[in-house]
């Protein structure tokens, strides 16, 4: 179950959000490979802690490789995994009067050049895929409201003792959008995005 907690936009924010209440994920733990192996050892398996912690991490190693390689690497029912560029704005392929051509490198363009380095960044990104899709997760999702989000709405109802009964806790149906990212200004905020646009691409 995925627990929620309401964020408040600030009053003085220029936007239309401002004064608005939007729902964040309150995330209980930060899982290591580490856990993930002790986690999957207790599944009733024939492999150790150790071996499945060994597997993990080479099989990070090697996601790592083959997307440096400029390939991408589908886990079925988890994610893509490929690596993508943020990009100079060039306006020209050669600028004859600094004999300077574009390079497909890393770097920055002074104030005033036309050409250079192609590339600002590289980042990783990670596209959902089967069941890990905006589509999929909608249906498999349950939310529920946090002890103290509870309770703050009932004393906004005016109530002294929380019923979790009517608090509008989540069934499997309640799916939501927590997988966007944005600023507070437009809604967002780190990972549990109410608005704005999404950092993880989900199909």
């Amino acid at each position: 179950m995925i627990e929620l907690y309401l964020s408040k936009v600030t009053e003085n924010s220029e936007t239309e959000q401002a004064g608005k209440l939007y729902a964040r994920v309150s995330y209980k733990q930060a899982m290591t490979i580490q856990d993930m192996a002790r986690h999957m050892a207790e599944h009733n398996t024939v492999f150790s802690e150790g071996s499945i912690l060994g597997v993990l991490t080479d099989f990070v190693k090697c996601v790592r490789e083959m997307v440096l390689m400029g390939n991408t690497v589908k886990i079925e029912n988890l994610a893509i995994f490929k690596a993508t560029v943020e990009a100079n704005a060039l306006e020209v392929l050669y600028d004859a009067e600094q004999d300077k051509v574009a390079t497909a490198a890393i770097g920055t363009l002074a104030e005033g050049q036309k050409t250079g380095a192609a590339v600002k960044t590289v980042k990783l990104l990670a596209q959902s895929t089967g069941d890990f899709t905006r589509d999929e997760l909608k249906k498999d999702v349950r939310l529920a409201w946090t002890d103290k989000t509870k309770a703050e709405i009932a004393a906004a109802k005016g109530s002294l003792t929380p019923n979790s009964s009517s608090q509008g806790e989540g069934n499997e149906n309640q799916g939501g959008d927590n997988g966007s990212t944005g600023s507070p200004q437009d809604g967002g905020g780190g990972d549990n995005g109410g608005g704005g646009s999404g950092g993880v691409d989900q199909n």
